[in-house]
């Protein structure tokens, strides 16, 4: 058993044309509490609607409704909604289609045939609250998935109880537009289609330079537009399209196994078929193959804003760290406990007030404001042998605040403490450029030097690569408060997270916009 919206896994997908506002009205007839957010969806003005539980509401109940409010402004493409509380994204998600204001005709590339959504997901036999529950309880880290989805079927590689697998029947000669999404709760995917090449023409709801390759890399909270072309001429043959988890390191469990569809032509008998053709993945700890993926992507469109100068900078570690226990009774490394960080804060969510409405009305003693630009302590970030001390970070509700219209630069630095991993940062509220990003520890005087002032990629979800550093850029034009955290649901969970808040600007149209009527109530 498991929960869903309207009795579909994935949930349905939503459709919007550029600049529209959408209502969606939620019902909550589950045993636990929900929110909803909408990825990528930059709510101008809006953060009520955001979603992400004690940060910009407090969750439904159960019994309970609440209206979102949608306000699409310059998003196209895919994008996607899932929920915000706890771990119920694992299965309450789905795609959302934005439409250019002027529809299909208006695609600045070839027009498709036909668009086809391909969720990638992660399941787990066990109910998923129980496992979040487990690994919280017992301070070690979360039980291995089962398998991995496309479109809600495992594939034909898994012992199911039952036989299912995502067919795409196509036909020779034409085009697809395939829109994906990865709503696997902690794990970056390859994927491929035997004997077909994808080209990227959109990413996280942006256009991008056409990018065709043989294999595409999706983390967690990432979108992708990839044009199909249905161009095989080989008789009697079915095409396996294969999605499976890259990770750099062995050192961490990891459900090493492989989701399965199937392309078929249409004038192929099933009967008839002769070979179904895998495709060539890369192996799954092959982080030059998913980073010389990430490096092809460039921006169709001019960059919003200059890209050379900025107001604020902000250089943040990204960590997994522990706690100790006493008497050493945890399931973490030698009795400790898991935790995360962003520049050694591991983040606490309040449990009373959400942050946004303790911002909006005055509210003291709910969150502080020293999260700091630069790490505490300064250090070779990616040593292999780091000193214990470091290992523990502080517990904190820290949030940054940002004056409106600001240009920012955050530099993310994952370190090697505990393990060194790749980390999919996701900002809530914006897209920004992603400038650059090297392995090793950032070097403030000569990186810089080397980033994309150009064409860089706008994307919501930045992929930090192990032991190594990324650095995005943004404008701080949407006051409120937005969340900023690792899309890998593991890492949210152990505090590697924090909140940026956006001052209003001067003028009413650059202020938050009033609460609505009936926010969810907060239940002691």
């Amino acid at each position: 058993n498991i929960l869903t919206v309207n009795g579909q896994f994935p949930g349905p997908t939503l459709y919007a044309y550029e600049g529209d506002t959408v209502y969606v009205k939620v019902y909550n007839r589950a045993r636990e509490n929900i929110t909803i957010h909408w990825h990528g969806v930059k709510q101008p003005r809006n953060p009520w609607s955001d979603g992400p539980e004690y940060i910009t509401q407090c969750p439904i109940q159960p019994g309970d409704t609440f209206n979102y409010k949608i306000i699409f402004s310059m998003e196209f493409g895919t994008l996607w909604w899932h929920a915000h509380s706890d771990w119920s994204r694992a299965t309450v998600h789905g795609a959302i289609v934005v439409y250019p204001k002027h529809g299909p005709s208006s695609y600045p590339f070839p027009r498709p045939d036909q668009e086809v959504p391909i969720i990638f997901g992660e399941w787990w036999k066990e109910d998923v609250m129980e496992v979040l529950r487990e690994f919280v309880e017992s301070g070690g880290a979360p039980r291995n998935s089962d398998a991995y989805t496309i479109n809600g079927q495992p594939g034909d590689l898994y012992p199911c109880s039952s036989q299912g697998m995502f067919n795409l029947n196509v036909k020779y000669g034409k085009r697809y537009l395939l829109r994906m999404v990865n709503a696997a709760m902690n794990e970056i995917l390859f994927f491929a289609i035997a004997n077909h090449s994808l080209t990227v023409v959109g990413a996280d709801g942006s256009y991008t330079k056409p990018f065709t390759n043989e294999y595409v890399v999706i983390s967690p909270g990432q979108t992708l537009d990839c044009l199909l072309e249905a161009n095989q001429v080989l008789p009697r043959s079915h095409y396996y399209m294969a999605a499976r988890p890259y990770s750099p390191t062995t050192s961490i469990p990891l459900d090493n196994t492989t989701t399965t569809g199937v392309v078929r032509y249409d004038n192929d008998d099933d009967d008839d078929i002769s070979m179904t053709i895998f495709p060539s993945l890369p192996f799954y700890n092959d982080t030059i193959a998913a980073f010389e993926f990430l490096g092809g992507l460039r921006s169709l469109n001019p960059p919003l804003f200059p890209l050379t100068s900025y107001d604020t900078q902000i250089l943040s570690t990204v960590s997994v760290n522990t706690f100790p226990c006493r008497n050493n009774s945890c399931s973490g490394p030698n009795g400790t406990r898991f935790a995360a960080s962003m520049n050694n804060i591991s983040f606490v969510f309040p449990s009373t007030i959400d942050i946004l409405e303790a911002y909006y009305y005055h509210i003291n003693g709910v969150f502080g404001t020293r999260f700091p630009s630069v790490p505490p302590f300064i250090y070779n970030f990616t040593s292999t042998d780091l000193p214990a001390i470091l290992l523990t970070p502080e517990w904190g509700t820290e949030v940054r605040v940002i004056e409106y219209n600001s240009i920012v630069r955050v530099v993310f630095q994952g370190t090697n403490l505990v393990v060194g991993l790749d980390h999919p940062m996701h900002l809530h509220g914006f897209n920004f450029y992603i400038l650059g990003w090297g392995f090793g520890n950032f070097d403030k005087d000569n990186d810089p030097l080397n980033y994309n002032l150009v064409d860089p990629p706008f994307r919501n979800t930045v992929l930090v690569p192990v032991n190594g550093w990324a650095a995005i850029a943004f404008k701080a034009h949407n006051p409120g408060v937005w969340f900023l955290h690792c899309h890998l649901e593991r890492h949210l969970t152990w505090g590697m997270d924090t909140v940026f808040i956006v001052k209003d600007g001067k003028r009413i149209e650059e202020r938050i916009l009033p609460p609505p009527n009936h926010m969810p109530p907060c239940v002691l």
